[in-house]
């Protein structure tokens, strides 16, 4: 039983929460309380759950050395050695293996995606995670391919200004993640992660200022575009940026005024500001497309 629980800890399950990127498309198609296609998103979410894991497997793998050095990563089943190395990679390949698999089953533009979001995990793990900038963008792109195969599952078109919005809100979580680890591992930044001494508090700064901006625009053009207003009805999905807004800021406090940065899931599953704006921001969205 033990090893069960050793097992699921290092699926890093509340990471999880990413995959919810999938939903967008059936969210912003208005086909959420469609039975088929719901089934069909939520067959998607646990598939690149599954090859997720594998991912954070891999990474764990490859990061245990620089992982022991780090004050919380140093407890995950592989740092710690509770889990051996070769289970750990035993167990990627065959969570890869079924999940691209069974992701083909769902079509093959499903299946396209999903075997890219892996090749991208495996990908950053191995090399990219080590070039500046580069790492960063690997991640976002990383959340706009769950985006994309969440419409693609479903047989929907997205937004092109969502995926925008993807993109800059994915670069606005990793880089106050970098952020949180280059300030609290200090002159110690290279032994936790290659390349992060690279990147100073202030460059980082800057960085975020510039994709928070992006987003809140990006998203106030979504809302506003015809295409949107040709296929709603409606202009009021305006009425959801302070929501976005509330949000944004929200998050930046908990980053810099708490020092929650290391760990996107921990604010969104525990921060209970952050949880009742999203919940109030999804209700928004449910009553302007749904009633």
């Amino acid at each position: 039983m033990r090893m069960i629980g050793v097992i699921i800890r290092s699926w890093r399950p509340k990471q999880w929460t990413k995959n919810g990127f999938l939903f967008a498309g059936l969210i912003f198609s208005r086909n959420v309380f469609h039975g088929p296609l719901l089934a069909r998103a939520a067959a998607g979410f646990a598939l690149f759950c599954l090859l997720s894991s594998a991912g954070y497997l891999i990474n764990d793998v490859m990061d245990r050395e620089k992982d022991r050095a780090h004050p919380v990563k140093r407890f995950r089943p592989i740092p710690s050695g509770a889990l051996p190395v070769w289970g750990a990679v035993l167990m990627a390949v065959i969570m890869l293996g079924l999940g691209i698999g069974l992701s083909f089953r769902l079509g093959t533009g499903f299946g396209v995606y999903a075997a890219a979001y892996a090749l991208l995990t495996i990908g950053y793990s191995l090399a990219l995670k080590r070039v500046m900038i580069l790492d960063l963008i690997v991640v976002a792109c990383g959340f706009v391919l769950r985006a994309a195969a969440g419409a693609v599952v479903i047989d929907v078109t997205i937004s092109s200004w969502l995926l925008l919005c993807t993109i800059f809100l994915a670069l606005f979580l990793i880089i106050n993640k970098r952020r949180h680890e280059r300030v609290a591992m200090g002159e110690r930044a290279e032994d936790h992660r290659s390349g992060l001494s690279r990147y100073s508090p202030y460059l980082l700064d800057q960085m975020s200022h510039v994709v928070t901006a992006s987003m809140v625009m990006a998203y106030a053009l979504y809302t506003m575009a015809e295409e949107t207003v040709e296929k709603f009805h409606t202009r009021n999905l305006i009425v959801t940026i302070p929501f976005v807004l509330f949000g944004i800021f929200r998050y930046q406090y908990a980053v810099h005024q708490e020092g929650k940065g290391d760990s996107p899931e921990t604010v969104l599953l525990h921060d209970l500001p952050f949880l009742v704006n999203i919940g109030l921001y999804l209700a928004a969205v449910a009553v302007i497309l749904y009633l």
